[in-house]
């Protein structure tokens, strides 16, 4: 089995052991066997910290995380934004890997599923997309905001809910965001909307 397939089968099983009635209702019937696609691996800057010491303390946070970092190099991470949307310092800490989808490494049009990562000192400001998404930090101290709301800290193993087009957005501080992500109900491959721009 390869670091790719090992880590698809621990995405899978983290999400299924967990008991979180809308995670539940969110990948209820999902079928996980998918084709693999031959993707080409590609590097970002912000996989180097998935390398340093900011691994989750707990399980199974833990276990998923050292599987990505065992994979990571076999991954085709990419960004959705140029240096007009958000400057180059925000490329510099910020990129995406999608697991399985209409791009990923496994093929899906019912659902896509991932890992978001941020540097320090990175925010992601306020976005929307057609898609309901989950996300589930793996690391702990980022902060989130949804529609407008006051940023709060979220920690490892949250489950964080984002309805159809609701603005979000994420700030990190001295330790980088590693987040398992889902989207569904929307096009897979959408590009998110700045608040306050038209794309």
């Amino acid at each position: 089995m390869s670091t790719v397939d090992n880590l698809l089968t621990v995405f899978r099983d983290y999400l299924l052991s967990r008991s979180d009635r809308m995670l539940g209702h969110f990948i209820e019937g999902f079928q996980w066997s998918m084709e693999e696609r031959p993707i080409v691996p590609r590097d970002l800057p912000v996989v180097s910290y998935l390398r340093e010491p900011h691994r989750p303390s707990k399980e199974p946070e833990s276990t998923l995380f050292a599987r990505l970092h065992d994979a990571a190099s076999s991954l085709h991470w990419a960004q959705t934004y140029s240096i007009t949307d958000f400057g180059g310092d925000f490329l510099q800490k910020y990129g995406w890997v999608e697991l399985f989808g209409t791009r990923g490494h496994f093929a899906s049009d019912d659902m896509a599923g991932g890992f978001l990562l941020l540097g320090p000192g990175v925010h992601y400001p306020d976005h929307h997309h057609q898609a309901e998404e989950i996300y589930i930090p793996l690391t702990d101290g980022s902060q989130w905001s949804k529609d407008g709301q006051p940023f709060l800290p979220r920690w490892s193993g949250e489950v964080i809910h984002h309805p159809s087009n609701i603005p979000h957005a994420m700030k990190t501080e001295a330790t980088p965001l590693v987040a398992l992500y889902l989207w569904r109900g929307g096009p897979l491959a959408q590009k998110s909307i700045i608040s306050g721009r038209t794309q």
